[in-house]
């Protein structure tokens, strides 16, 4: 599929070397510039000079040069979202079609209204239903939330995909605005990071957070903003020393520094017993020697939390360790894969690593609690990233059919892309229901009592939630055909969400692996149950 108009290419590949007064150039002018050496285009009323940009054009120059003259805004929309006019559209534009001026009024402007949702597009919380879980705080929170996402995540995902890692100055924008420092624990750590921007921070405020900047359709650059924060500093925080906090966690979720957590081994994944990483004792030093693989966030941390073999086999030879970047023996490599490409997915090499005892987090070989202690959080934290991929998935498939034609008429108005739209609603907004209701339980429930009463529910949940993604992801690829296979433009993030899928289903915890755990403790409980009758 050949792209009609690429706006951001231009952006990026021509200098503006000044700005034109603008002003109505009638049709009847527009109609004659559409020569390679004078190629102007209207779209939705304005008029852009596109005369330097075609030899760039990725189709070809005869592909743009054809709309010469015209008004393109049907193929312009075919192929954009609004965001493409809206953001580079400035820097193009010489004019206005008759009638499309701006209208100036010296009466003041009414408030403005937000524009109404597409349906299935946001929780239904956010659109049409009222829920118990909600109040003005929440609401509060995603208005800013999103505000940060729009304007400061967005317009970089493309360029942070393909240098494979975000910018560094980002994570203290976003630490900074407070986008960091609750996805670490279910409360507000005030004593790390000072007060909440809004009142009574709690777990359905974390679940917003990282529900809204999945809405950016990263896979990695949702993993590069949350996993080191999710999963390696919660040990720190919950079983670290003070002299460990003190040093770690202010820092990391003020966006300072940046944390990973280092389980998985090439011979070793969610099999965590056996894990052969080792930390041997010498004198008031462990010496680390080992390897651990696809490591997220590894090839730009500055803390690696380590799971090691202190002891014998099995589980109870496990502990954790922290260590630093810089420390002599540490040599990381970053892996190329399929998708979640900004999250700095690495190889680490453990090298006769030399680490002061007191980085011992928590107690020798009591490792494999603390590592189990938060895979629920993790595997929730997942659930509510893959679900709003798959919910962003369906938005962009719905969007495309409703302006797409084929066969002389609009996709919508086939009743096969309905199907496929109202069988991706149905699984989005069911797991959406259920992860709300695990989020309720994390409010109300004691961490202990979570602990026990959780784990099997959102195993089978995270299961759910990642089939889900799976399937809109491919779904939404077939709504929009070619246009969903390529990197930018109008699929671009159905594209990387198709490549990004398979990272949610396979970490913390395989799907045969959740599913099993689930059905061994759901017999579990009913053998308990039936010889107490």
């Amino acid at each position: 599929l050949v792209r009609f108009f690429s706006l951001s290419f231009y952006f990026h590949s021509f200098d503006v070397t000044m700005r034109v007064m603008l002003r109505t150039i009638p049709f009847d002018e527009l109609v004659v510039h559409n020569k390679a050496n004078d190629c102007w285009v209207a779209v939705r009323g304005k008029v852009y000079d596109v005369t330097s940009f075609l030899s760039e054009h990725p189709g070809g120059k005869s592909v743009l040069l054809k709309e010469g003259g015209k008004d393109a805004s049907k193929k312009f929309s075919m192929f954009h979202e609004d965001s493409v006019i809206e953001e580079y559209g400035p820097a193009l534009q010489i004019g206005y079609l008759p009638g499309n001026e701006p209208v100036k009024s010296q009466s003041k402007s009414p408030p403005s209204v937000p524009a109404p949702f597409l349906p299935y597009a946001e929780p239904n919380w956010l659109s049409e239903f009222n829920s118990p879980y909600y109040t003005d705080s929440h609401r509060k929170w995603q208005k800013m939330v999103r505000q940060f996402v729009e304007k400061e995540i967005m317009p970089h995902v493309l360029e942070w995909e393909e240098a494979y890692r975000m910018s560094p100055e980002i994570y203290e924008k976003a630490g900074r605005a407070g986008m960091l420092a609750g996805v670490a624990v279910h409360h507000w750590p005030e004593k790390y990071v000072g007060p909440s921007p809004v009142e009574n921070y709690d777990s359905f405020h974390t679940h917003i957070l990282m529900d809204e900047v999945s809405r950016c359709g990263s896979g990695g650059v949702i993993w590069g903003f949350f996993t080191g924060l999710m999963i390696g500093l919660p040990p720190v925080m919950n079983f670290g020393t003070d002299y460990l906090k003190k040093t770690v966690v202010a820092d990391c979720l003020l966006g300072k520094k940046i944390i990973c957590l280092c389980i998985s081994e090439p011979s070793a994944g969610s099999d965590v017993a056996a894990l052969e990483t080792t930390a041997r004792k010498e004198g008031d030093d462990y010496i680390v020697n080992g390897q651990k693989k696809w490591i997220t966030n590894g090839t730009f941390a500055d803390y690696f939390t380590v799971a090691v073999r202190t002891g014998g086999p099995g589980q109870k030879g496990l502990s954790l360790l922290l260590l630093e970047k810089g420390m002599p023996g540490i040599n990381v490599r970053h892996m190329k894969c399929q998708g979640v490409l900004a999250s700095g997915t690495t190889f680490i090499t453990f090298d006769n690593v030399r680490v002061p005892s007191r980085n011992l987090i928590g107690q020798e070989n009591n490792g494999f609690r603390m590592i189990m202690h938060n895979f629920n959080h993790e595997r929730w934290g997942i659930v509510i990233m893959a679900n709003r991929l798959a919910r962003v998935a369906l938005e962009d498939a719905f969007r495309y059919s409703l302006k797409r034609k084929t066969f002389g008429q609009r996709l919508i108005d086939h009743q096969a892309i309905r199907f496929k739209i109202s069988n991706m609603a149905r699984e989005v907004e069911a797991v959406h229901a259920w992860t709300e209701q695990i989020t309720y339980q994390w409010n109300t429930m004691s961490t202990d009592v979570a602990m026990k009463r959780l784990g099997d529910k959102i195993a089978l949940l995270k299961a759910q939630s990642t089939r889900v993604l799976e399937f809109c992801a491919r779904e939404a690829l077939h709504v929009l055909g070619g246009a969903g296979y390529v990197r930018g433009g109008v699929g671009e993030r159905i594209e990387r969400i198709y490549r990004d899928a398979q990272a949610f289903s396979i970490p913390a915890g395989a799907e045969e692996i959740m599913l099993d755990y689930a059905g061994k403790t759901a017999a579990k409980n009913a053998v308990k149950l039936l010889s107490s009758l």
